[in-house]
């Protein structure tokens, strides 16, 4: 009997608790320090008055739906370019784990490792249903203000479509 009610709150507080915290178009991305699978620190300053950003947290190198997402992007990689932006993807993976997923898939961009989740708090990227990693798309412009968010926790390739749709341009298809 108290089961379902003690269920409803805890996941009415986790996403009120989330919703409070989490950016949104218009607001100034937070600067971060983070590094890349071939141990490259690399940092949003780095972008900021040159390249668009678009960073993508995703759970887990190598399961399926992250896997998707992960070669969605490497596909559109050069439509991302072309418009400006980096692309950077972003989970609690080890560096050796980043590139031994990098390399099976022929990943073109880097993997950022966030073992200790610093990132992904200072982004407030929600859990699903307050357990799981959250999987979501910032699109952050040269000036460094956040274009775009998405998250979806199963929608793979609409982060591609979502992220390039926020730079102005239409995802063309695979080759």
């Amino acid at each position: 009997m108290w089961l379902p009610l003690l269920l409803a709150t805890w996941l009415a507080y986790i996403y009120y608790q989330e919703s409070n915290m989490a950016l949104k178009v218009g607001d100034r991305a937070p600067d971060f320090s983070a590094t890349t699978q071939d141990g490259t620190t690399v940092r949003l300053a780095d972008f900021v008055g040159k390249r668009g950003l678009v960073l993508f947290f995703y759970p887990k190198d190598g399961t399926s739906i992250c896997t998707a997402e992960a070669c969605a992007f490497r596909d559109s990689y050069e439509q991302f370019a072309d418009a400006g932006a980096e692309v950077i993807g972003v989970s609690s993976d080890n560096e050796a784990q980043h590139r031994s997923f990098a390399e099976e898939h022929r990943l073109s961009f880097p993997l950022i490792s966030d073992t200790d989740g610093a990132l992904r708090k200072t982004f407030a990227v929600p859990k699903t249903l307050g357990l799981f990693p959250g999987r979501v798309t910032y699109v952050i412009d040269k000036e460094g203000i956040i274009r775009q968010v998405y998250s979806a926790q199963l929608a793979s390739d609409e982060h591609v479509r979502q992220a390039l749709a926020a730079l102005g341009v239409e995802r063309q298809p695979k080759k």
